[in-house]
């Protein structure tokens, strides 16, 4: 029996340690983690430390220097360029705020499907758990799952792999290749800038809606307070002026209280649109300096350099003129439109109504909208020009500038009326990217190799 004792310690320490370097990994939610730190494995058996912040389960965004670690750890172990990494997770997620599940299922950080992390998703933090709604663990996966397609011979191949669409590897290569200008910061905090845009936009939504309710209660209890004064000056008797001045007297007293919230909602909401209005110049400004260092032309949703989008992009910054038509003396919405479409050989009116109008304006659905395609929005008083990813480019109003704005706002939502495709114009084009081996792809072509 005591020599029986050694044997079966040793089957049982091997059986513990074949179960800690499986593949395949349990789904698990929330993740926990222990201790200050955690650590990532390469497929050598390197080991690449991250802080806790780093690898603890995350439901929002990381500072862009932890994310920018993982990716790049990521890439090197596997072979796959960082910024291809750092693209998916813009795309999938929009870096960690959207983890789903997605309408068809996707889930975690890098939204895989949970048939496909079973068979890729790995324990890359070796806190053994194989987490999808972790960072390290999904960034890893999705770099081994693109090594797995032959990310290290044919990044774009890879890429189609991951999603089966064309513009699917058109938008990563794309903003793969703005992430490799500069390092993703200035794409990064452009990004950040649209998110407290949106957030800003939200705020001022709803401060407007209790506005307006304050505005109406007070308006509504200020008619009721009129009525009865008109029937206390024309009641006969004593005691009904009376009676009907003490409803006046309590309804005025509940009006002024209405218009005294309503004072302070206005105040609020005054303070949410110059916050709004300081955030999207602020955007317009940094979007304009970082096209000005050539970061987004020819890199936004697969736009090339003639196409409607890379013209728009180079007067991010212009201020908004009322009637203006040219970057020197300023924009206004359908004058922005109206020039840039002219450089691509397209006459159109400076006019919204007439935009819409044009006889070879085709309407598109919002499901099937593409760089270059013209959104109209408040009954066609406001124009832009669409640029992918919920995206547009406008000039939007007087003491504003040319700046990106997205569908997803609020106002841009509830007011949209619908999108137009100018036909005739060219809108859009290739984007060549290179890989780490010098091999250059173009994103509207598909590799395979044998």
């Amino acid at each position: 029996m005591r020599r029986l004792i050694p044997l079966l310690g040793a089957v049982l320490a091997l059986a513990l340690s074949g179960t800690a370097s499986a593949d395949t990994f349990r789904v698990a939610r929330p993740h926990t983690s222990g201790g200050g730190g955690s650590v990532a494995f390469s497929p050598g058996g390197t080991v690449i430390p991250f802080t806790r912040t780093a690898q603890a389960a995350q439901s929002g965004p990381l500072p862009f220097a932890a994310l920018r670690s993982i990716w790049q750890a990521a890439g090197n172990s596997y072979g796959i360029p960082w910024t291809v990494l750092a693209a998916i997770n813009k795309v999938e997620t929009n870096f960690g705020q959207n983890l789903g599940p997605s309408s068809a299922g996707a889930i975690g950080w890098m939204q895989f499907m949970p048939s496909t992390w079973a068979r890729w998703g790995i324990d890359a933090n070796g806190d053994g758990i194989a987490d999808p709604d972790n960072p390290t663990d999904a960034i890893f996966s999705a770099a081994r799952y693109l090594a797995g397609c032959g990310g290290q011979f044919d990044i774009a191949r890879a890429v189609y792999c991951y999603n089966h669409a064309s513009w699917y590897v058109t938008e990563v290569l794309g903003l793969a290749a703005a992430f490799g200008r500069d390092g993703g910061n200035g794409l990064f905090s452009a990004d950040q800038l649209q998110t407290r845009i949106k957030t800003a936009s939200s705020r001022v939504h709803t401060m407007h809606s209790q506005l307006s309710a304050a505005l109406s209660k007070a308006r509504r209890l200020a008619h009721a307070e009129r009525r009865f004064l008109r029937r206390a000056s024309s009641a006969t008797l004593l005691s009904d002026q009376l009676e009907a001045r003490k409803h006046a007297v309590q309804l005025g007293a509940r009006r002024h209280a209405a218009e005294t919230r309503a004072s302070r909602l206005q105040k609020r909401l005054d303070a949410a649109n110059r916050e709004l209005g300081r955030f999207r110049d602020e955007a317009g400004g940094a979007l304009f300096a970082t096209n000005a260092a050539g970061l987004f032309t020819g890199t936004l949703a697969g736009a090339d350099q003639s196409g409607a989008v890379s013209i728009a992009l180079q007067y991010l910054g212009v201020p908004y003129k009322w009637a203006g038509a040219t970057p020197r003396g300023g924009f206004d919405c359908s004058g922005l439109v109206q020039y840039v479409y002219a450089q691509l050989g397209v006459s159109l009116p400076h006019n919204t109504v007439l935009q819409w109008n044009d006889p070879r304006a085709v309407s598109v659905p919002r499901d099937q909208l593409q760089p270059g395609d013209l959104v109209f929005f408040n009954g066609l008083d406001h124009v832009g020009i669409y640029i992918g990813n919920g995206d547009f480019i406008d000039a939007p109003h007087t003491g504003a500038f040319v700046r990106i704005d997205n569908l997803g706002e609020r106002w841009y939502a509830s007011s949209y009326d619908g999108a137009k495709r100018i036909v005739g114009a060219s809108l859009g084009g290739t984007m060549a990217f290179t890989s780490g081996s010098g091999s250059a792809f173009s994103s509207d072509v598909v590799y395979f190799t044998h």
